[in-house]
This record gives C-alpha cells, sequence and structure tokens, in this order.
C-alpha cells in the first residue's frame, strides 16, 4: 500500500493527466472571460463619478505635478488614500502614455492578478487535489461581486491581490518558520498599507494572531508572535519608506489625516458611509451570489471536516473581518472584496463536481425578465426611464442574460456559474454602453466644453465637487468651488470671462445658462460670467 505522500509523487495516470489538463483548461478560460469582460466594461462604459472619476483626477494631478510623494485632488491634498494605486497609473502613463483607457484596466489588472493568485493558493493548501486551483480560480471568476467590483477603477482589487498574496506567504511561514517567509508576509502588509492604509490588518492580521488554533498545531504560540514581529516590522519598515518622507512634506495637516484621521478615526466615528452593525451581513447573500444559491454547495458543507487547517484558515479569514467591519462605523459593501478569495477556495475545496445551477439561473432569469418588462413600459421608473433608451438594446442586454442562465444550466458546477456570472456582468456593460446611460454619466461632455477657461477659471456652485471633470478635461488648474451666492460674485468679479457648472435643479448662477449638459441623469448647465446681468448705473 501507498501512503498520502506517495500518491502525491506517484506518477499520474492518463485519466487523471486528461482530467487535470481539461481543469487546467477551464481555469485559463475563466481568467480570460474575466479579462475579456472587464476589457469590454472599460470600452464600453464611462469611468463612473464620483470615485472612478475622483482616483482618475488625483493620478492625473500626480502626473502633472510630479510629486509621487502627496496626492491631491482638485490640486488640494489628498488624504483619503495612500499612493499605490495612482503609482500604478502613472507606471502605465509612463510606459505608454497618458490615456483614460491604460489607467482603467490598472483595476481590472489587480483583479486578474488576484484570481491568479487564488488559484496558487488553492494548490499550496490542498495539493493532493488535482485541479484545485483552477476550480478557486472559476468559482472567484463566477462570484457576481467580484467580477463586477474587480472591473472597476477602485482599491478593492488591488488589496484582494495584497490579501491573498499575504495568506500564501503566512501558509508557507506556517508551513516552514523561515525568517524570509515572515518577511514576504510583511511585504503584503506592506503593499496593502500602500494601497489602502491599516485596514490590511483587518485582512491579514485575524489570520496571523490565530493561526496556533487553526493550523493544527503547525506552529506555536511563541513561533507566531516571533513570525508577526518580522512581518510587523518589516511591514512598518516598508511602509515607512513612503509614510516618513510624505509626512513631512505633506506638512501638520497631511500628517495628521495619513497617521489618525484617514484610519483610526474612520473605525470610531465614520464621517462617510456610515451604516448599522448588521449591513454587511444582509448584504451576503448578494456578495456571495451565485454560489450561496446552490444547494449542492450547502450540502456538501454540510459533510465537510470543518476541522480541516486550510478551510479553518478560510473561515477565519472571512469570519473575522465580517465581524470587525461591522463593529466599525463606516463601511461599504466592496469592503469585503478581498474575503470573496477564500469564499472562492471553500466552495472550490467544497465543490461537488457537476452540480445544477438551477436557482441561480432562476433568479437572474427573473431579474432579465424584469429587465424587459421595464423596457415595454410595464413598469414605470420615473426620471431612471431616461437611461434605457433606446429600449431595443435594453432589451437585447436582457436576452442575452437569458443566454447566460440557459449556458450556465448547460455547462453546470463551477464553470456553469463563471457563465452565468460573466455572461450577466457582460450584458450590464453592454447595456451601459449603447443606451443614454454612457452620455448622461460621461464627464467627457462637460469637461470639454469647460477645459478650454482653464487660464480665465472654472467654477463648480452649488454641492460638492469630487474633482470629476479634472482628468477628462486635462485640468491643470484647480476647479473653484465658491459656497455661497456672495462666494460666487466673488469669483464672477475676479473672473469675469470664466465659466460655472451647476445643477438647475440646486443653487445656480441667476441668468440664462450658456449650454444645458444632462449629466448623471439631472439638469447640469454651464454659464458664462461674461453673460451675467450688469447692474443698471444710477442716473
Amino acid at each position: 500500500m501507498t501512503d498520502a505522500s506517495d500518491r502525491r509523487t506517484a506518477p499520474l495516470s492518463r485519466p487523471r493527466v486528461a482530467r487535470r489538463s481539461r481543469l487546467a483548461y477551464a481555469g485559463a478560460l475563466g481568467l480570460l472571460g474575466f479579462a475579456a469582460v472587464a476589457l469590454a466594461g472599460v470600452l464600453l462604459r464611462p469611468a463612473l463619478p464620483v470615485d472612478e472619476t475622483r482616483y482618475l483626477a488625483v493620478a492625473w494631478e500626480m502626473w502633472v505635478r510630479g510629486d509621487w510623494l502627496v496626492p491631491t485632488k482638485n490640486f488640494e491634498l489628498y488624504a483619503h488614500k495612500p499612493p499605490l494605486l495612482f503609482w500604478t497609473m502613472n507606471l502605465a502613463w509612463s510606459l505608454i502614455g497618458v490615456s483614460e483607457i491604460a489607467a482603467r484596466l490598472v483595476g481590472p489588472g489587480f483583479a486578474a492578478l488576484c484570481l491568479l493568485l487564488t488559484g496558487r493558493l488553492a494548490r499550496r493548501l490542498w495539493p493532493e487535489r488535482p485541479g484545485i486551483g483552477s476550480a478557486a480560480t472559476l468559482a472567484l471568476a463566477g462570484t457576481m461581486a467580484f467580477s463586477l467590483f474587480g472591473g472597476m477603477t477602485m482599491f478593492d482589487a488591488a488589496l484582494s491581490a495584497a490579501t491573498v498574496g499575504g495568506m500564501l506567504a503566512l501558509w508557507r511561514a506556517v508551513l516552514t518558520g523561515r525568517p524570509r517567509d515572515w518577511a514576504l508576509l510583511g511585504l503584503a502588509l506592506a503593499l496593502g498599507g500602500l494601497i489602502k492604509g491599516p485596514v490590511i490588518l483587518i485582512h491579514l492580521g485575524p489570520a496571523l494572531a490565530l493561526s496556533p488554533l487553526w493550523s493544527g498545531g503547525r506552529i506555536t504560540w511563541r513561533a507566531m508572535a516571533r513570525g508577526a514581529g518580522i512581518a510587523i516590522g518589516t511591514g512598518l519598515a516598508l511602509v515607512a519608506l513612503w509614510v516618513v518622507p510624505a509626512a513631512v512634506t505633506g506638512g501638520a495637516d497631511y500628517r495628521e489625516a495619513i497617521l489618525w484621521t484617514q484610519s483610526a478615526g474612520r473605525v470610531t466615528d465614520a464621517f462617510a458611509h456610515a451604516q448599522p452593525w448588521w449591513f454587511l451581513a444582509a448584504l451576503l447573500p448578494a456578495l456571495l451570489f451565485p454560489w450561496i444559491a446552490v444547494p449542492a454547495v450547502w450540502r456538501a458543507g454540510a459533510q465537510a471536516d470543518w476541522s480541516e487547517p486550510e478551510l479553518r484558515l478560510c473561515l477565519v479569514w472571512g469570519g473575522t473581518a465580517l465581524l470587525l467591519f461591522s463593529l466599525i462605523s463606516g463601511k461599504q459593501a466592496h469592503y469585503l472584496l478581498p474575503e470573496l478569495p477564500a469564499a472562492a477556495l471553500v466552495v472550490a475545496r467544497l465543490s461537488p463536481g457537476c452540480f445544477p445551477l438551477r436557482l441561480p439561473a432562476l433568479v437572474v432569469a427573473a431579474g432579465a425578465l424584469a429587465g424587459i418588462a421595464v423596457a415595454a413600459g410595464l413598469v414605470p421608473l420615473g426620471r431612471a426611464d431616461a437611461l434605457l433608451h433606446p429600449r431595443a438594446v435594453t432589451v437585447a442586454a436582457c436576452l442575452l442574460v437569458l443566454v447566460a442562465c440557459l449556458a450556465a444550466l448547460r455547462f453546470r458546477g463551477l464553470a456553469g456559474g463563471a457563465v452565468l456570472t460573466l455572461g450577466t456582468v457582460l450584458s450590464l456593460n453592454l447595456l451601459v454602453g449603447f443606451t443614454a446611460t454612457r452620455p448622461l454619466y460621461d464627464t467627457h461632455r462637460i469637461a470639454g466644453v469647460i477645459a478650454p477657461f482653464q487660464t480665465v477659471g472654472i467654477a463648480f456652485y452649488g454641492q460638492s465637487y469630487h474633482a470629476e471633470f479634472n482628468f477628462a478635461g486635462r485640468l491643470t488648474a484647480p476647479v473653484e468651488t465658491p459656497a455661497t451666492a456672495g462666494d460666487l460674485a466673488a469669483w464672477q468679479a475676479e473672473h469675469p470671462a470664466g465659466v460655472i457648472v451647476a445643477r438647475l435643479d440646486r443653487d445656480h448662477p441667476d441668468w440664462p445658462p450658456h449650454e444645458n449638459i444632462p449629466f448623471r441623469n439631472a439638469p447640469y448647465a454651464v454659464w458664462h460670467a461674461a453673460d451675467a446681468p450688469r447692474p443698471e448705473s444710477s442716473p
């Protein structure tokens, strides 16, 4: 008889080699499918305000100013996020020139890297299971939330890649105890810190601190503490290479923001995105779709041996992040994106093979049929109805979703789930790209009108400005933001040839606009200061 180690090293039979080859082929197709859908999204839909346009503007101002230490938004200090995402965009521009497409491919590029690392982590966790890496790749690509958010210009895909890379290093460090593996974990901590700040500790810290519990005796508490010291020390040293010079260069306000306000301050008092404690738990069905709607996965989970260290790692990884983010005041759905690889690993490990996808396909098909009903005018949408014209495109996109549902039923299993998810996301991209949604959310329309007035002055009035037009207009000077009618009058006096952007349904200049340009499905307009009525001179 042969033991487990013999089975791992023995030559594989032809059927097993063929099966492993097919599984590897399926995983590669899943990765390519995600990349194709993400590329289609970049080409079809505009950069969405306010998040994507804001991050493009910060990267653009870094490029214009030539300052890679202290980011700015609308040419004022921007301490909300560390600079690694902006560095990566600038690196892309350094190689191929400034373009929106190049910058917007950075986020999906990190998501693709996360898919690759998730497959590699699966192979490290379960080396005796042929095709487990491809299964994990398919499971993650087939997770609807990952494929949606992973195609956007946001920080969370990059943070997800850093988190999975950190878990790879942690697993190796627990097995080997080598200082270099703990240092690699420190590198992952540093990259996560440079991507989104100390929040990387929520994603990696619990798995590190609790490693003696989930590892099945592979590491002692003392060895964990020693390794954690190496990892945290390495991470802090690497992050300090940016933090120290940035804190000195940026001044007292920037120093306080990056060292306190944007880290610990967010935990105790969310000044944005405050939600109740149960918010993320209520979103779990959407975040884990379609796998959460597959009865076969639930049955496999009920029969699984959850004392297995690899499964325990995934539970600690995902469960502690959910708990900690629920306790933190500010939270959004995409904050849990770095935990979706843990869910994908569990799904891949428990996958019972070629299971049916009837319930997820039924849910998605119901949504598509509802979309057709909306396009037919059976469901009133009010002002949002304008986004779905021409209606024929809306119907076609919904029909494509139905085709994806049928294909998912045909392929079944993890491949079927990936087809269902990627087909649905592709349909959404087509819907945005070929309906009125694209021009109504495209910043280039207003940016193209106001950009020629940079030298004489641009103002944004009546609401907060998030640098929506700075990159699209390639602006090299700040847009002024007068807060009151008196401030606006003073700005007009100083910039008699300038232009003003505002909404007609909010505070706006009291003379007729020069041009009406709907934006974000709202009535925006552009006023010329030169058109303002002049006060009548006294006799």
